[in-house]
């Protein structure tokens, strides 16, 4: 291990036994922009926010988003964001804006921008797993006293 100035350093890389225990966390999506909140929620699912993260681990904690339907964007992305779908057949592509896919499903506009920032890897899709949202303001993680994370 090479050493800097005679001190030599360590890299420490956390086991599943060694592991905390998951924490859920409490995002009010009202509260933000999307895209930053996005950036917040995938560190959280990912672990990075811990001492002890390990990118080839799943270490991140729970994270439950409640009105999702009131999240903002900038500027003129309501009417010109377009998200497309294809369904492999020639001429089947279609898109929608923004603000078509918010009252359609209002969930869809966070749990996309989060996965788009994750890994792309099997790893990702547990950690999507452990991403709850909601539409409105009520949820029924209650039990698991989420604590409220600062965005």
């Amino acid at each position: 291990m090479a050493s800097f100035y005679g001190l030599s350093m360590k890299t420490t890389l956390v086991k599943k036994v060694n592991m905390d225990e998951k924490k859920w966390f409490l995002v009010d999506a009202a509260k933000g922009n999307l895209g930053r909140i996005a950036v917040r929620i995938a560190n959280v699912l990912r672990g990075r926010h811990k001492v002890t993260y390990t990118p080839h681990m799943d270490d991140g904690d729970f994270v439950v988003v409640v009105n999702a339907d009131k999240v903002r964007l900038t500027g003129k992305k309501n009417e010109d964001k377009d998200y497309m779908f294809y369904a492999m057949y020639q001429g089947n592509e279609k898109r929608f804006s923004a603000q078509t896919m918010r009252t359609r499903q209002p969930c869809f506009l966070i749990e996309h921008a989060v996965k788009g920032m994750l890994p792309k890897n099997r790893l990702a899709n547990t950690m999507l797993k452990k991403l709850k949202v909601y539409a409105g303001t009520t949820h029924p993680h209650e039990a698991q006293n989420p604590v409220l994370l600062n965005t």
